[in-house]
């Protein structure tokens, strides 16, 4: 196990898995605009890490985040930020690279704005019990910009994402979980510890295979049906050539789970 800290995102590797802890827990973890450029650099090195299969998201303290600091970020957005050299985009709206591997979030306490859009650009979400939600720009004179308004509704419909996009209301954990914003609710000592076991039943699975679901999917969304179904019968070739599809057989003929290797 390896941990560091850099900035105000901490990064700790757990055998196949990349924790990065949002840490800036005196203020409530409000993203400023060094914590994001900081979030974008922890998601490129686990894009690198050929080690890392999964990422897990979770914050250090009491609160997932309370959304984006906008006076420190104001500025930088009206000029055009853009994600740093090295790094992927969270978000996925930034025009960056996005990383090809699972992202799990594990959110407690205030799970405000840009965290909840962490949520929509990840891949599985588990809460507290006692994490509460709130899309709260338009009461700032501004609106979601970093992925709500794109992604809400694919998941809660249109008239369960427009109750909360254009009212800014709270919302809590069994709420989100009726929108399909989180797909496990437990109790707080719970989170992580499931958070984890999950991280660790992925990374557990064929890596390319992973991968290739991943990209088949976001393709039907970001471009369509008909061309992620074009994808599929190459993709496949691809992965019936390769090692770990040789290893998947094996172990279903021994009876055992399988030695995967990412080749």
């Amino acid at each position: 196990m390896t941990q560091s800290t850099s900035g105000r995102v901490s990064r700790e590797q757990r055998g196949r898995i990349m924790l990065i802890g949002l840490d800036r827990p005196a203020k409530r973890n409000a993203v400023d605009l060094d914590m994001l450029n900081d979030l974008c650099l922890a998601y490129g090195e686990f894009e690198r890490d050929g080690e890392a299969r999964v990422a897990l998201v979770f914050a250090h303290g009491e609160h997932f985040t309370a959304g984006l600091d906008l006076a420190s970020v104001s500025a930088s957005f009206a000029a055009g930020w853009q994600v740093p050299a090295g790094g992927c985009d969270p978000l996925g709206v930034f025009g960056g690279p996005r990383v090809s591997k699972p992202v799990i979030v594990a959110a407690q306490g205030y799970c405000f704005t840009l965290g909840i859009e962490l949520m929509l650009a990840s891949d599985i979400n588990l809460c507290a019990s006692n994490t509460r939600f709130a899309q709260m720009e338009v009461q700032r004179g501004i609106f979601p910009f970093g992925g709500a308004t794109l992604r809400m509704h694919q998941s809660a419909g249109w008239g369960n994402a427009m109750r909360w996009l254009l009212t800014g209301d709270e919302f809590d954990a069994h709420e989100a979980y009726r929108l399909g914003l989180v797909q496990e609710v437990l109790a707080s000592e719970e989170l992580l510890p499931r958070a984890l076991k999950l991280a660790e039943r992925i990374a557990a699975q064929a890596p390319l295979g992973v991968r290739a679901t991943l990209a088949s999917a976001r393709q039907a969304v970001g471009e369509g049906e008909a061309a992620a179904t074009a994808n599929l019968h190459p993709t496949l070739a691809r992965l019936l050539a390769s090692e770990d599809a040789r290893e998947g057989v094996r172990a279903m003929l021994e009876r055992r789970p399988g030695d995967f290797k990412g080749r």
